[in-house]
């Protein structure tokens, strides 16, 4: 079989391969698209999840950071008030001999230390 064909059907011919050529590229560029665009929307979901996920044990953390904290600064404050007690008490034992020295002073050189 010879085909034989005038420039018009050369043209048409042409032009129906250039047309299916040019309709297959769109259709790969739009499906390549819609695949990209789920993917990503399925890869931000993911991001989210985990992000959220993330918050939560930073939370949980912090929460339980908090309580140590605390309760470490409360024992600072108990050893304070403590280490406080035991000034007043040497403040008090202090005040005690002072008052024996003024009244052995006393007793010693006279009625008090302006004399001569």
């Amino acid at each position: 079989m010879d085909w034989a064909l005038n420039d018009a059907q050369t043209w048409t011919v042409i032009g129906v391969l250039a047309a299916t050529l040019v309709s297959s590229m769109a259709f790969t560029a739009t499906l390549f698209t819609r695949t990209l665009k789920s993917e990503i929307g399925g890869l931000r979901s993911e991001m989210r999840a985990s992000i959220g996920g993330l918050r939560g044990e930073m939370e949980s953390g912090l929460g339980a950071l908090r309580a140590e904290t605390r309760a470490g600064f409360e024992r600072v404050d108990a050893r304070f008030e403590a280490v406080d007690a035991r000034f007043d008490a040497m403040n008090h034992r202090i005040d005690g001999v002072d008052r024996d020295i003024q009244l052995v002073f006393t007793r010693v050189f006279g009625s008090g230390p302006d004399q001569p």
